[in-house]
C-alpha cells in the first residue's frame, strides 16, 4: 500500500507557522527553548524515580513511564520542525512522514490510556488505602504498561495503514509543520469514509473510555475527599491528586477538541495551533506541573541536582 502512493508521491511539503524570515527565527529560538526544557524536565524525573527510593511506588511508576512518552512523542515531531524553521527547507521524504505519523500515534495512544490507569491508581490510594499494596501490586503495574502499549500499537498501525491507503493525486502540500493524521488524511483525493470510521471508534476506544473511567475515578475520590473530618487531611488528598488532573486537562482538552469538532467549524490554523499544544506545550508542563505540586518529587530533584553539582565540584 506504500509502495503504491509512494510511486506517485516521493515526499511530502509541511507549509508549516509562517515563511517570514524574522517571525522564524523568533519561532526557532522559542521552539527550541521549549524543546530543551522538555528534555531536561522529563530526564530529571526520570532519574530522580530510579534513584530516590521513596518514589519506588506505582504512582512513580507512571510517572516515569509518562516522562519516557513525553520525550519520545517530542522529539519525534520537533527536531524535524526546527530543521524546516531555520533552513525553510520544508519537504520531508514519504517514508519518514509515515514513520513520524506512526511514532506520534503510537506514543500518543499509550499516554491516554496511562493517564486512565494512573487515574485508577489515586482512587485506589485515596478510597482503599489499607489494600493498596495489594491492589496495586508490581505484578498489576507492569500488565497495566503492557495493555497501554498494547492498545497504542494497535492504535497507530490501524491508523497509519488506513491512512497510507488513500490515494492522494499528487498533492503533496500538507497544510501543518509535521505529519499529522488529520493533516494527511485531509489532502486524500479517494473516498475516506472507512478512515473516518475508523477515526471515530479510535475516538471512543482511545478518549472516551479512558476519559470515563477518569472521571468515574476522580467522583469517587473527591466523595472520599468530602468526607475526611481532618482539614490537614483532605488538604494531603487534594494535593495528590491536583497535578494528575491538571495533567487530563491539558492532554485530553486538547485533543478532543482537534479530533471531534466537526469539520466545518475546524480550520487549519486553529489545528496546528492545537497540535503544537500537545506535542510541545504539555510535554514540557508535565514535569513542571508534578516537580512544583509534589513535595516527595521536588525533594527527589534537589537530590538529583545536588549529586549533580557535588561531581562537579571535584
Amino acid at each position: 500500500m506504500i509502495g503504491q502512493n509512494q510511486s506517485n508521491i516521493r515526499e511530502f511539503v509541511l507549509l508549516g507557522f509562517s515563511r517570514d524570515r524574522e517571525t522564524n527565527m523568533v519561532l526557532f529560538v522559542v521552539v527550541l527553548c521549549m524543546y530543551l526544557v522538555t528534555l531536561a524536565g522529563n530526564t530529571l524525573i526520570i532519574v530522580a524515580t530510579c534513584i530516590d527510593p521513596r518514589l519506588y511506588t506505582p504512582m512513580y511508576f507512571f510517572l516515569c513511564n509518562l516522562s519516557v512518552l513525553d520525550i519520545g512523542y517530542t522529539t519525534s515531531v520537533v527536531p524535524q520542525s526546527l530543521v524546516h524553521i531555520l533552513t525553510n527547507h520544508r519537504t520531508i521524504p514519504f517514508n519518514r512522514c509515515v514513520a513520524q505519523l506512526y511514532i506520534a500515534l503510537f506514543l500518543g495512544s499509550i499516554e491516554y490510556f496511562l493517564l486512565a490507569f494512573m487515574a485508577y491508581d489515586r482512587y485506589v490510594a485515596v478510597c482503599h488505602p489499607l489494600h493498596y499494596k495489594t491492589i496495586m501490586s508490581r505484578k498489576v503495574c507492569l500488565q497495566m504498561m503492557m495493555a497501554s502499549w498494547t492498545f497504542g500499537l494497535t492504535n497507530a498501525v490501524v491508523h497509519t495503514a488506513f491512512t497510507m491507503r488513500l490515494h492522494f493525486c499528487n498533492n503533496n502540500i500538507i497544510n501543518h509543520f509535521c505529519c499529522e493524521l488529520l493533516a494527511v488524511m485531509n489532502l486524500a483525493c479517494s473516498d475516506r469514509f472507512v478512515n473516518d470510521v475508523g477515526l471515530m471508534v479510535s475516538g471512543v476506544l482511545v478518549l472516551f473510555l479512558p476519559c470515563t473511567l477518569i472521571v468515574l475515578s476522580y467522583v469517587y475520590i473527591i466523595s472520599a475527599i468530602l468526607r475526611i473530618r481532618s482539614a490537614e487531611g483532605r488538604h494531603r488528598a487534594f494535593s495528590t491528586c491536583t497535578s494528575h488532573l491538571t495533567v487530563v486537562i491539558l492532554c485530553y482538552g486538547t485533543t478532543m477538541v482537534a479530533y471531534m469538532t466537526p469539520k466545518a467549524k475546524s480550520s487549519p490554523n486553529r489545528d496546528k495551533m492545537l497540535s503544537f499544544f500537545y506535542a510541545v506545550v504539555t510535554p514540557m508542563l508535565n514535569p513542571l506541573i508534578y516537580s512544583l505540586r509534589n513535595k516527595e518529587v521536588k525533594a527527589a530533584l534537589i537530590k538529583v541536582i545536588g549529586r549533580k553539582n557535588v561531581r562537579l565540584e571535584r
